[in-house]
């Protein structure tokens, strides 16, 4: 089965926390991993988030609830307890010189308006100076079969300040918005129409994937990344070059102290993934019972 790109998105970690022993899973079918080795002083953790799920779909366990209390800091993707997080991306998301109907042709513009009109219900015209990746998280919610969403991230910076947690970011929203302004316009353009056009494929995929996701099958996650049509020749750019920038920040972060770090899940698995790049650079990682 070959995946849009639009799937892709919302997947592109034994510990002894105090008190507690936790089991390690036997299987690498996990998304909570214990970092440790290397000459660590304390055991670090990564857990794979998927970036938005319907309410009966998410779960905080227990065991994710201790390595979060037991970590010194908190790393996500973006530092998204940032106050000028909101403002930055939607000054990068701005187009300049352009038009959002620049980036297509008349008929595939005039049916991008119609699917906004009649399955978003708002109305093309008011996204016309956004950039158009701005548009998929959009036509990604409405493929979900619940009308609000439950964010991993969002219920980090919650618990982070909670328990008075420092926060930061792998990278800046700089770097995940350039990743899309490297794009070809064409390719852009064919992302977004193929998501409209195959939308009763995109709804049943997104149920695939959550299942993936609650069954912790990292691998299954992984190949829904490569066997992605839509992002052929792009995985660099997309998830591997990221990877490969965010180790030393990893490596730097955890010789100081104790951190929790997550990401989406489809950077764990593969042999570009997180967990792969940490083994090789001499770290051992070990699954985590949930």
């Amino acid at each position: 089965m070959k995946y849009r790109f639009i799937t892709f998105l919302a997947i592109t970690l034994s510990i002894a926390a105090p008190g507690n022993t936790v089991a390690q899973s036997s299987s690498g079918n996990s998304l909570l991993w214990q970092i440790s080795g290397d000459k660590l002083k304390k055991p670090s953790y990564l857990y794979g988030t998927i970036h938005m799920l319907c309410p009966q779909d998410f779960r905080i366990s227990e065991t994710l609830k201790q390595v979060f209390s037991a970590s010194d800091k908190i790393y996500l993707e973006l530092d998204m307890d940032d106050p000028s997080m909101n403002m930055k991306m939607l000054q990068l998301s701005l187009l300049k010189g352009k038009k959002l109907s620049d980036f297509f042709n008349e008929k595939d513009y005039a049916r991008l308006n119609d699917f906004f009109r009649d399955s978003i219900g708002m109305p093309l015209a008011l996204f016309s100076s956004l950039k158009p990746f701005a548009l998929l998280s959009l036509i990604y919610m409405k493929s979900m079969p619940c009308g609000q969403q439950e964010s991993y991230e969002l219920n980090f910076v919650n618990m982070s300040k909670a328990e008075h947690k420092e926060m930061l970011g792998l990278e800046t929203i700089e770097d995940q918005i350039g990743v899309f302004d490297q794009m070809p316009d064409s390719m852009q353009a064919k992302m977004i129409m193929e998501s409209i056009n195959q939308f009763g494929q995109q709804q049943n995929e997104s149920l695939k994937m959550v299942e993936f996701y609650k069954n912790q099958q990292l691998d299954s996650l992984y190949r829904m990344i490569v066997e992605s049509p839509d992002i052929s020749g792009s995985e660099d750019a997309l998830i591997f070059n990221r990877n490969r920038k965010w180790i030393p920040v990893m490596e730097d972060s955890m010789n100081k102290g104790s951190i929790f770090f997550a990401v989406g899940a489809g950077h764990l698995a593969g042999p570009g993934g997180l967990i792969s790049l940490l083994r090789q650079k001499g770290y051992e990682l070990k699954p985590i019972v949930q």
